[in-house]
């Protein structure tokens, strides 16, 4: 018979305060905003050729420490594997690529704010799945919260934009398709972390992306693609490979490792709350965007739920199973009993 656990007092400062944690990194997501728009507006990229940059930026970050990572790796079951190669395909690559090409969508026609408040979806995608394949079991408060969650985005979806409403439909179709993989990647990150470190679990996400980019952006552009790129990229490129990249995943994946996947689902919140605060604020802070009342609505709804569920989560409104460790031959148990890899 399975054991259920709600999430128990932790000793490390990071563990106890896990989803906060994953809070700061989603709100440090945020950050793209300032980056990816710019290589999608000012350059003749596609979305393929940014991610593909991107990716290979943050992949070497993690040169240093590729001995750890394949002394680990050794020892991981094909399952763990699988989970990793998933979230590299599905939510680094494929679902980056989507984003992205959203973007194109929606700055050029006026729907860039409602587009990254689609994403506030992602928790419901990602409690969906985290009931389904982590058996996170969810007590009665759950279900109206998650319906406030739902109205909250109707609003902010069906909001009038009538400078043009097909534009917003392409865009919406990529980002909901976008952050319905990254979603699934909370999952399955959720799992590989029962194997590997976060230190590995981030390093495969990119490494094992690059392979997929590649054939996308070869696929998209040709050989030709590569004589795209300019110096006057860099900074951009820099700017999201390094802090919505490599420091928020990192940061994020450390905490992930002490949340269960429902938890961290709304606790990524932080990306839109954060978004939402950038597109309001004047320039050169913010974009002085300006804010329909449908959306302003819909966003407190949403902000309001997910606040109170993530408190009563902590209070056992949901349970999951007791995660089953998976350790590396060699490795020496941590107090709480974690697998951990030495050097």
């Amino acid at each position: 018979m399975t054991t259920h656990e709600t999430p128990r007092a932790r000793t490390g400062l990071l563990d106890r305060y896990s989803a906060l944690i994953i809070t700061v990194a989603a709100a440090l997501w945020a950050a793209d905003a300032y980056f990816r728009p710019s290589l999608v507006n000012h350059s003749h990229l596609s979305a393929s050729q940014i991610v593909l940059v991107e990716d290979l930026l943050i992949s070497l970050c993690f040169v240093p420490v590729i001995g750890r990572v394949a002394r680990e790796l050794r020892a991981v079951s094909w399952r763990t594997w699988l989970a990793l190669a998933v979230i590299a395909a599905g939510p680094q690559a494929l679902a980056t690529v989507l984003f992205t090409r959203s973007l194109s969508y929606a700055t050029s026609n006026g729907v860039l704010s409602e587009i990254y408040l689609l994403y506030l979806l992602q928790p419901l995608f990602g409690a969906t799945l985290a009931w389904l394949f982590l058996r996170e079991r969810r007590g009665r408060a759950f279900w109206p919260l998650a319906a406030l969650s739902l109205a909250g985005v109707a609003l902010i979806v069906f909001s009038t934009n009538a400078a043009a409403p097909s534009g917003q439909l392409l865009a919406a179709l990529f980002v909901v398709g976008a952050v319905a993989l990254w979603a699934a990647g909370t999952v399955l990150g959720r799992y590989a972390l029962t194997g590997v470190s976060f230190t590995s679990t981030s390093a495969m996400r990119f490494t094992l992306a690059l392979p997929v980019l590649l054939v996308l952006m070869l696929t998209d552009r040709g050989v030709s693609g590569f004589g795209q790129y300019s110096i006057g990229q860099l900074p951009s490129f820099l700017g999201i490979a390094l802090i919505p990249g490599l420091i928020a995943m990192l940061l994020y994946y450390r905490a992930l490792s002490s949340t269960p996947a429902s938890v961290s689902s709304f606790a990524e919140l932080g990306y839109p709350a954060a978004l939402f605060l950038v597109f309001s604020l004047p320039s050169p802070v913010g974009f002085g965007s300006p804010l329909e009342p449908l959306e302003v609505v819909g966003a407190v709804l949403l902000i309001a739920a997910v606040t109170t569920l993530n408190f009563l989560m902590r209070r056992g409104v949901v349970s999951a199973p007791r995660p089953r460790v998976l350790r590396p031959t060699g490795a020496r148990r941590s107090e709480k009993g974690a697998a951990v890899i030495p050097g």
